[in-house]
């Protein structure tokens, strides 16, 4: 399954000391020097990329955590953007998409399991529009691209439980 973060540090970043017993929830406190860390969680963004069809793009991931996976586009917020500003990006990395018209949709608790560490990860997700989808392309990070119908996506395809819960509520938003 892998370790949390807070099982990793072996030692201090601070002072080098040994870590003492491993405490389960909250900070790193080295009891050597007091340090203190946190280990907040990660922020990534996603979205649903629709058409004028309504057919939504999701890729095949061509990395792990989930490689071989369907997904929304997106990924790790950097530190000094916002949101918008991180999946904007993302997706012109990962797709050579611009976005029109984008809109919060919801945010979902997430694990990322990569190398062995579990991320605890806060995922904001988005619905957006492009009026350029005949430019997607596969680039960084994305195997390959479908467009799909969101209603009818099977959910257990999905790479993430939070995504899961992100497409289930836009189905329900969307009927509503």
């Amino acid at each position: 399954m892998g370790a949390a973060p807070w099982q990793a540090f072996r030692f201090c970043p601070r002072c080098g000391a040994e870590r003492g017993a491993v405490v389960e929830t909250g900070p790193f406190r080295c009891g050597a020097c007091d340090f203190l860390y946190f280990f907040n969680p990660a922020i990534a963004v996603a979205a649903l990329i629709l058409r004028d069809d309504g057919k939504g793009l999701f890729i095949r991931r061509a990395k792990e955590p989930a490689r071989g996976r369907l997904a929304l586009v997106g990924g790790f917020v950097d530190a000094g953007e916002s949101a918008d500003e991180a999946l904007r990006r993302e997706v012109r990395e990962e797709v050579r998409l611009e976005l029109d018209d984008l809109r919060f949709l919801s945010s979902h608790p997430n694990d990322y399991h990569y190398q062995d560490i579990v991320y605890p990860v806060v995922d904001f997700f988005f619905v957006a529009r492009t009026s350029d989808h005949e430019r997607t392309t596969a680039l960084d990070g994305v195997a390959s691209f479908e467009w799909l119908d969101p209603h009818t996506v099977d959910l257990a395809d999905l790479a993430f439980p939070s995504m899961r819960d992100a497409v289930s509520r836009y189905r329900s938003a969307d009927r509503g």
